[in-house]
């Protein structure tokens, strides 16, 4: 017999890339983890590098915005200071991402060229002489 959960996919997690994570705040800016490669067996994976990535909000009219980057390094110590450059990198790529999505939504405005009927609307032509590509 067909259930939903039939219908679902296999969901397993990868025994051969798993962390623990750690998550450090100064409760002022933003999130910083430390993702150490561990074995199957919940032991420490030395053959496998230690992940950092940072996590920050972007105020917005409708909330915050959490936004989560890599940072490059290779300790901690390198990871906390590399922090602020790479949440500024992450924030200006948001913001590009922001614009372009207000771009693209401006642009896909469609606007009947002139001597069209709008139909339902008293028969009046509509358009006018702003042309959309």
């Amino acid at each position: 017999m067909n259930t939903p959960a039939d219908k679902l996919p296999d969901i397993s997690m990868d025994a051969n890339a798993l962390y623990r994570e750690e998550v450090y705040t100064d409760r002022r800016i933003g999130l910083l983890r430390v993702l150490h490669p561990v074995k199957a067996d919940g032991s420490a994976d030395e053959a496998r590098a230690t992940l950092f990535s940072g996590e920050a909000q972007l105020m917005t009219s409708v909330g915050a915005l959490p936004i989560s980057f890599d940072i490059p390094a290779t300790t901690f110590a390198e990871a906390s200071v590399a922090y602020g450059a790479a949440s500024k990198a992450a924030l200006e790529r948001t913001m590009q991402e922001l614009q372009e999505l207000r771009r693209q939504a401006a642009s896909s405005l469609v606007i009947p060229p002139s001597g069209s009927s709008l139909g339902g609307m008293g028969g009046m032509g509509g358009g006018g002489k702003i042309q959309m590509p």
